[in-house]
């Protein structure tokens, strides 16, 4: 997004409102505008991840200092820049990018940005598996499954605690494979021989519980992602229900979507 386009995306609203609206009250008008410089900052578009100081983003934002400054303070707030007198202002870090539109492990996306690893914190044989985990997975009502659970970092950096629940023949193998620098993923696919088809995915927003927060050293109650996957084999057979909680301040998921017949909910 461009300076000219950021300026026409918060004008335009103004435009568009009804009489009276440029009176909007300043908190609305610096969520607009905090709306716009995520955009920029996700798009990396401040060189080194400098921003420039309020008076140039308000003439570029065709918006007061004030509105800039309470939008900057949102975006403090989300953690995604920090603000220091006489420093200026900067991105915290880069969100990483994982897309929806194909099925890769997420560990398969972050090699692009650094060294990935995993603590195991719990790979075992689960003798009489919840009912929810063993209705997602087609096995018997109180039959076994395999629980696998990670601590996902990059660069020495925590950024999600991983749980799969995976069907047994393909479970067991997987105990005996390297669980700290391999994506489950790849795993799957070479101890059956078969290479996966698709998954189910739904995302949440949830606040880090206690436990959680610890782990991924960030404070409790801080926003995840928490994201439910069944994945499947080519043939459709499920073996693989996962629970993924991402720190949201460090990941952003991405998709592109092509408009076509709409079908009904499943």
């Amino acid at each position: 997004m461009t300076e000219a386009d950021g300026a026409d995306a918060v004008n335009a609203v103004n435009a568009a409102s009804p009489p009276g609206a440029r009176q909007r009250p300043r908190a609305e008008r610096a969520r607009q505008v905090a709306d716009v410089l995520r955009q920029r900052i996700t798009a990396d578009a401040f060189a080194g991840g400098v921003l420039p100081d309020e008076r140039v983003l308000g003439q570029s934002l065709g918006a007061g200092r004030n509105v800039v400054r309470e939008a900057l303070g949102l975006l403090r707030d989300e953690g995604l820049i920090t603000r220091h007198r006489g420093i200026g202002t900067r991105v915290t870090a880069p969100k990483l990018g994982h897309g929806l539109d194909r099925l890769t492990g997420l560990a398969e996306t972050l090699t692009t940005y650094g060294t990935v690893t995993n603590q195991v914190r719990a790979a075992h044989v689960v003798p009489h598996a919840p009912r929810d985990v063993t209705s997602r997975l087609c096995l018997p009502e109180g039959g076994e499954a395999v629980c696998l659970e990670r601590l996902r970092s990059l660069d020495g950096t925590p950024l999600s605690v991983d749980t799969s629940w995976l069907t047994p023949d393909v479970g067991r193998p997987l105990l005996d494979r390297d669980l700290i620098h391999r994506d489950v993923f790849d795993l799957i696919e070479e101890v059956t021989g078969t290479p996966l088809g698709s998954a189910d995915v739904t995302v949440h927003a949830v606040a880090a519980d206690g436990d959680t927060a610890r782990l991924l050293g960030i404070d409790e109650g801080a926003v995840l992602f928490a994201i439910e996957r069944l994945t499947r084999l080519a043939d459709g057979r499920p073996v693989d229900a996962e629970t993924l909680r991402v720190r949201a301040d460090r990941m952003m998921l991405r998709t592109r979507l092509h408009r076509g017949p709409s079908s009904p909910n499943p």
